[in-house]
């Protein structure tokens, strides 16, 4: 099937479309709610004043997210085509900003697909009865535990040695592991699965992926609320603290939030909408994916400070428990019964009377709020807060393969995105050979993106995925964001741009979404970004190692990364923007010197000769 080329020339073929509308809006929410919604919202609202957060984080939304959705699904969805073909259609120095996109998702999918394959291990040892991480493993000779995992915790040990097998620093990289290297297979092949035909399988996918985390969080909520200590969790979550927000790494911290929540800048929402009919409401459509994500994050807030706040409570009566047997042991009193509710009172009065004796005893201070306040973000939060309070839940087995199942239901669909935004641009640009079909190509990028990720498998992966994640997912999304908005409204034009949007939603955009394209939205970007390398700048970055040979073991040690890693964090930061002055230069040089490309795709035009609406 073809259609008419907009400037009246032969037919080209048809771009394939989307299912229904169904498919598409779950695809795009399936994207944007992903891995960051479970565990790294919440850690920012538990850090920063709980209810107080979302004031930063919804103005974010309001005039940084919304606006940068809105006119990536529009401009994708006018011009039918990937995020390299779109911006080289505005003009051919932006085509650097497509290979930009791309390189990030290249990049992003690598250590994204990490943490899936890392949830595949998890969820495969759910089914042991008891639980992997609930005990330490004997020694080899079985004359006792393992001295590691007694001095830490067993959900550490199973986290730190068990699934990664560490290494004390970065610059040890140890072995690859054979049972992450399986599991990370197994996920790149169920990707390409969901992959293998394009959007007519993933459309699919997405019914499950995109939706089954909210039957699991649905589940956890009402188990969660019926827990001790939920309530605890509850209130530390939305109790305000206003004073808060006086603190400039808030708004930060929100504004980058709410902009990676949503996946902007990875190229893969432009490719998405790109499939859609063009008279398609996508103003409508950018609110419902918006929306939507940022509801998900504080829904999921509710079960996951419920669960936490039990877990605060199972640790303040094991803390109380063990100062009680010490208390007991100590003194020889006839009439002495302590308990968790009478302790406060017992404590007060023996440490007036027996001062020193209790001072020698070295009890344990226990609070409510201090095992509240002990925070966990990203993989800390799934792997070792989440599994170690999930050993004190009836049926624990039951509700750790929920969660590790919703975990990965949010993993994939957020790589179906990712992905994309690889596999559209390159075959936009005709650049795979014809005598290779999708499947093989596909199947390619897939091989040689598991191959790179062994990286992620060694003993030193842990490492290296957080220096992707810090600094693939920050700066050149930023960049990129900010060139998009200059691209459209300011070279593509905000008088065309707007004539788009009412050609394919029957109106115009408001006052309020071309404030925020002309003005607010890029000086925000302008603004955090400046902001967010200002503050990288200013100290050497350190990182966790777990190192059993530290002297304040179990904690982390913060070490600075040494000059060849630190060498690699600004290359990640640097490289994927690279291509756009490149190209910009590349272009600039070819046209002085006389030379024209003829490779570029048409900027399609919304009016025929006549002035007349055509629909393309």
């Amino acid at each position: 099937m073809s259609s008419q080329d907009p400037d009246g020339g032969n037919s080209v073929e048809e771009r394939p479309k989307w299912n229904n509308k169904a498919e598409y809006l779950l695809t795009c929410i399936g994207f944007a709610v992903g891995l960051g919604n479970v565990w790294r919202f919440p850690y920012l609202c538990q850090i920063y004043g709980g209810g107080a957060f979302l004031i930063p984080y919804l103005i974010a939304l309001v005039f940084q997210g919304l606006p940068l959705l809105y006119l990536e699904l529009a401009i994708g969805q006018r011009l039918r085509t990937g995020s390299i073909g779109v911006w080289t259609s505005i003009s051919p120095y932006l085509g650097g900003l497509g290979i930009a996109s791309l390189v990030v998702s290249f990049c992003v999918s690598l250590f994204y697909n990490t943490i899936v394959a890392w949830v595949l291990w998890y969820l495969f040892n759910s089914f042991q009865e008891p639980l992997p991480w609930s005990q330490c493993p004997l020694k080899i000779n079985n004359t006792g535990y393992e001295e590691e995992c007694v001095k830490s915790t067993a959900v550490n040990y199973f986290w730190y040695r068990q699934t990664l097998n560490i290494t004390p620093t970065i610059e040890t990289s140890g072995s690859l592991q054979w049972w992450l290297v399986v599991c990370l297979a197994t996920a790149w092949c169920i990707v390409y699965i969901c992959f293998i035909r394009g959007i007519e399988t993933i459309g699919k996918a997405v019914y499950v992926t995109a939706t089954f985390p909210y039957l699991v969080l649905t589940i956890f909520l009402v188990q969660a609320l019926t827990l001790p200590g939920a309530t605890d969790g509850l209130i530390h979550l939305f109790t305000p603290k206003w004073e808060i927000l006086m603190n400039p790494q808030v708004w930060l911290d929100a504004a980058t939030q709410i902009f990676f929540s949503l996946s902007l800048a990875f190229g893969g929402l432009i490719s998405f909408s790109s499939y859609n009919q063009q008279k398609n409401d996508c103003e409508r459509d950018a609110i419902v994916v918006g929306v939507i994500n940022s509801a998900t994050s504080i829904y999921a807030s509710i079960p996951i400070f419920a669960i936490l706040g039990f877990k605060a409570h199972t640790n303040l009566i094991t803390c109380l428990n063990g100062n009680i047997l010490a208390l007991t042991n100590a003194f020889e009193i006839s009439d002495m019964n302590i308990t968790t509710e009478n302790y406060d009172q017992w404590f007060d009065y023996l440490n007036k009377t027996h001062t020193e004796k209790v001072f020698n005893l070295n009890l344990k201070t226990c609070n409510m709020q201090d095992f509240l306040q002990q925070s966990a973000s990203g993989t800390g939060l799934a792997f070792i807060v989440f599994t170690e309070a999930v050993i004190s839940m009836p049926a624990s087995q039951v509700w750790a393969v929920l969660f590790f199942i919703m975990l990965f239901s949010l993993g994939l669909s957020s790589m179906f995105g990712n992905l994309e935004g690889v596999l559209t641009p390159i075959h936009d640009l005709k650049l795979v050979p014809n005598w290779i079909p999708r499947e093989l190509f596909t199947a390619i990028i897939c091989t040689i993106s598991f191959l790179v990720a062994l990286i992620f498998t060694m003993g030193s992966g842990n490492y290296w995925l957080e220096i992707f994640n810090g600094y693939v997912g920050s700066v050149p999304l930023l960049i990129i964001a900010f060139f998009e908005i200059i691209a459209v409204v300011y070279i593509y034009g905000i008088r065309r741009f707007s004539d788009d949007l009412e050609f394919m939603t029957g109106r115009r955009p408001n006052i309020f979404w071309k404030v925020c394209w002309l003005v607010i939205s890029p000086l925000m970007l302008f603004v955090v970004l400046v902001a967010y390398v200002s503050v990288q700048a200013q100290t050497h970055p350190n990182y966790p190692a777990w190192n059993p040979n530290y002297e304040k073991f179990p904690d982390t040690e913060m070490i600075p990364y040494p000059d060849g890693a630190f060498a690699v964090c600004v290359l990640l930061s640097s490289i994927p923007v690279m291509p756009i002055p490149i190209v910009a230069i590349y272009r600039l040089i070819c046209r002085l010197s006389g030379k024209r490309s003829t490779s570029n795709p048409k900027l399609p035009n919304p009016y025929d000769n006549k002035g007349y609406v055509v629909n393309s």
